[in-house]
Formats: structure tokens, sequence, C-alpha cells
């Protein structure tokens, strides 16, 4: 039988090298290649300073904290979003504020902000989510009247325009993830774009111990063994090992890119007339991602549940996820006294969500195939 994996990244004779001839350099940790790397990635994204961490969640992190953001403050995010985005908002100190999604794109709804700011709400935190962009302009419209500071979460949104705009260029901080699974990968790694030079110099600092901006390079030959601390910083830094890889991945983004938007382009040919199934929101006017390919289920058209339907096709041989389970439903935040229930719209998209496997390193052949077997399945288990 056939067996797809969920995700698989695309790993060829070229991130190798480059990996090899790095470790052969000496700069196994943060040196030329990750400020090569952050280079890069601000000029392809049109911000103005990139900071290269260990992780997407280290960057929401210090960029709440880079804002000012700590105990007694409140932040807005969405509830239908990996922990991380909410995590993060807990480790400042501050409290998390969820804002439903729009039911349709599975984006904070613009539309449910502003009832939920109060004198505490310090940022917002909206998240791209499966690349799709989020409606920036009232979401920056809203922000600037109550002088808030917006931290887009773009773990998914690497390759994606709002309106013709690179997202890492609109926010006040844009934090990008390199996970293994992601459109652009090395392996663990994160990055942070903002327009502010100031805001730029304290992340920096924050990401490395909180030692003076330049202290990354003491072991260089030009480098000075002085350093100075002026903050009890993390350890966020990336690596030159992994912004090797990642520079690697950025010349092939586009072509990547082109795969995987041919890809959904199958997927939704063969799913849009299935009834009982939604596919994924796109448009002409934003560029989408395509990180995740989430169909929803209607389970009430159905003689299985989402459950059944996963585990049916992976006797298939379709590998598959469910993206994401609400954060107010995880028992930490049930102890908190968030309640899922308080979010109908992103309840329901995970009570149907299901996502199929999209990725460059797929065949054609692959792809129609995990296509072909939901449609079968569909068939079979309608009501």
């Amino acid at each position: 039988m056939k067996t797809i994996p969920y995700a698989l990244p695309l790993i060829e004779d070229e991130e190798i090298k480059e990996v090899i001839d790095t470790i052969h350099s000496n700069w196994l940790s943060k040196g030329p290649k990750t400020v090569e790397f952050e280079n890069q990635i601000k000029q392809y994204v049109n911000a103005d300073y990139g900071i290269a961490l260990n992780s997407c969640t280290a960057g929401l992190h210090i960029a709440q904290l880079a804002a000012g953001i700590g105990p007694g403050d409140e932040v807005i995010t969405t509830p239908y979003t990996f922990v991380a985005s909410a995590n993060t908002i807990i480790h400042t100190g501050a409290t998390p504020v969820f804002v439903d999604i729009d039911p349709v794109t599975m984006n904070i709804d613009p539309n449910l902000i502003e009832a939920k700011i109060t004198d505490k709400t310090k940022g917002i935190i909206p998240v791209h989510f499966a690349g799709y962009p989020c409606d920036m302009d009232p979401i920056m419209e809203i922000a600037k009247k109550h002088n808030l500071v917006v931290i887009e979460d773009a773990a998914h949104a690497i390759y994606t325009q709002y309106k013709g705009r690179m997202i890492g260029s609109i926010g006040d901080f844009t934090c990008f993830s390199f996970y293994a699974t992601k459109n652009l990968v090395t392996g663990e790694g994160g990055l942070v774009t903002t327009h502010s030079e100031e805001m730029s110099d304290k992340l920096r600092i924050m990401s490395l111990h909180g030692m003076s901006k330049n202290a990354w390079n003491r072991y260089a030959d030009k480098g000075s063994w002085y350093y100075e601390v002026e903050y009890p910083g993390y350890k966020y830094n990336m690596t030159d090992i992994q912004a090797a890889f990642g520079l690697v991945q950025l010349s092939k983004l586009e072509k990547m890119q082109q795969t995987r938007e041919q890809y959904a382009k199958m997927y939704n040919e063969v799913l849009s007339t299935v009834d009982g199934i939604t596919l994924p929101y796109s448009d002409d006017v934003n560029r989408h991602a395509w990180h995740l390919y989430v169909i929803r289920l209607d389970e009430e058209k159905f003689t299985i549940d989402r459950a059944e339907f996963i585990e049916k096709l992976k006797e298939m041989g379709v590998g598959t996820s469910v993206h994401f389970i609400p954060v107010p439903m995880q028992p930490y935040y049930k102890r908190l006294g968030y309640n899922a229930e308080d979010y109908p719209n992103a309840l329901k998209a995970f009570n149907g969500a299901i996502s199929l496997p999209l990725y460059p390193r797929m065949t054609i052949e692959e792809v129609q195939y995990a296509a072909n077997a939901v449609v079968e399945l569909a068939k079979k288990y309608k009501k």
C-alpha cells in the first residue's frame, strides 16, 4: 500500500554541501552566515531589520518584551492557533484575550477586536493561519486608534502577501518560523522583522543574554573580548549551521512555492465538487503561502465523524493532521478559566478540520492519490 507522510522537508545536495562548508568554516554558532540570512530575509519581505532566532516562539516572546508588554497587560490574539502564540503572552506576565475567527478565512475577525479592548490592552497578535493573511488594514487602524503594538505571528507566512505587500513589512514586528515542516526550513529557527532601529537593537540584545548588540562576534579576528550586559536576556540566537541551510532554502523558495500552489490547485479541482467538504479560502487579492491545506468536514453529512475519517485516510496510506486544537481547549487554559464554547467559530472549524499533506517533496501522483482518497471516503460514507 502507498504511504504518504503528512509532511517531509525538501533537503537536497545543495543544503548538505552548504552545511558541511559552514562546519569547515568553524563558525558553528551565530556568525557571518546568520548575518547574511538576516539581510536576505529582510530584503525578501521588504523590512528594514531582521533578527534571526532559534524559533518563532522566541521571536513572539522578545517582541512583546521589547514593546514593553508585561504583568498586568492584556494582549489580543486568536484562539485558533498553536499554543505558542498564547504561551508567549503568558511568559511576559500578561494575559491572553482571545477574539473569535472569521468562519471563512479562519483568521482573527477584525470586526470583533474592539469589543475586547480595555485600558489594559497593549497589543494584538494576529496569526496568518495556513499562509493566508489576516485582514491587516483594519487591524492596523484599530491598533493606531488605541495605541497598540501589532506583532504578527507569521509562522505560516514567509511567502504571503496582503494586498500586494509582503507579510513582514506591515506590523510593528513580524515573527517567522523555519521549523522542519515550514515552507522554508532551517530545522529549528525563526526570525523577527521590524522597521524600527530601536526595536531591532533591543531584540538583538534580548536574544543573546542581554549582551551589547555586537557581542556575537567577540571571537572573530576583529572582535573584542569586552562585552556589557544591558538586560537579563535569553539564549535565543540562530546558528550559522541553521542559517546556511536557510540561505539555500531561500534561494529555492519561489520554486517550492510554485509547487505548493500547483498542488493546492490540484486539490481544489478534485475536491471542489464534494458535498460536505469546505475547501481552504483563497482569493486573487492576497497571495496564499499554502503552508497548510485544511479541509473542513461537515460531520452531519457523513455516517462517520472527523476522527474516523482521519483513521480511514490513514488506512489508505494518507497521513494527515489537525490544525489547530483551539487554545482554550487545552487543560492549562481551562484552569485559567477560558472556555472554548465562547469562540464558536473556532470550535466549529476545529471540529471539522483535516490537514491534508502538502509539500514540495510530494509527487503529482501522491497529490492525486490523496485527493482521490478523500473523494472515495466522502462517497462511501455520505448519508
